[in-house]
């Protein structure tokens, strides 16, 4: 008996399947039914990665933004501030010339100075207006500070402000008048103890690391 009609009907039934599974895709090579997912997956990244770049410059813009606002209205205020500068200088003369022990009507008029003055600065601080006026042993700053001069300090470090002269003032991150202060030399602050100071000699004797 011959095994034709055996392989004919299997050669048959393997062209239906292979038609069956052509038709539902399942006789495609693994990676070509990965390629759609990799394009979602590539196009997703694309749009992803705009995203960011939109929300970068959004960010930007809105720095950018703020900066020209500060600066507009700064410049708006600037001059004017400069002006109130003096009246404020002499509201802290009046105060530092004022007696300590003043009574009757002479303490009143001190109160009164001196609630002028908080409502002056409070009102330039709301208009970002800030008043600079360094603490003794704070780090002297370039840009806010002005080195009126310099002189040793047995308690300032050097480089540090020893006191101030005259409050400065700085107009939303810019110096308008920067503080004169007082710098303590180089080489000044508190001197370590001489190790040396009772360190026994060679002869047995003390010897004085100060003489």
């Amino acid at each position: 008996m011959s095994d034709k009609p055996l392989n004919d009907e299997l050669n048959a039934v393997d062209a239906d399947m292979a038609e069956t599974n052509a038709e539902h895709g399942l006789d495609a090579h693994p990676s070509d039914d990965l390629a759609p997912l990799d394009a979602v997956i590539a196009e997703r990244d694309e749009w992803k990665d705009r995203a960011l770049r939109v929300a970068a410059e959004m960010e930007n813009l809105k720095r950018r933004s703020e900066t020209q606002q500060n600066d507009a209205r700064a410049f708006a205020i600037q001059r004017f501030a400069k002006d109130l500068l003096g009246v404020a200088d002499n509201l802290e003369r009046a105060l530092m010339a004022a007696p300590k022990d003043a009574e009757g009507a002479t303490a009143g008029l001190v109160t009164g100075l001196e609630l002028t003055q908080k409502a002056l600065l409070q009102a330039f601080d709301a208009n970002g207006l800030k008043r600079v006026a360094p603490q003794a042993g704070e780090a002297f700053n370039p840009h806010l500070h002005q080195a009126m001069m310099e002189q040793p300090s047995e308690t300032v470090p050097g480089g540090s402000v020893i006191q101030t002269m005259q409050s400065g003032f700085e107009l939303f991150g810019r110096t308008v008048r920067p503080a004169m202060v007082v710098v303590a030399a180089k080489g000044s602050g508190a001197q370590a103890p001489n190790p040396y100071g009772a360190a026994p000699a060679a002869d047995g004797q003390a010897f004085d690391g100060k003489a």
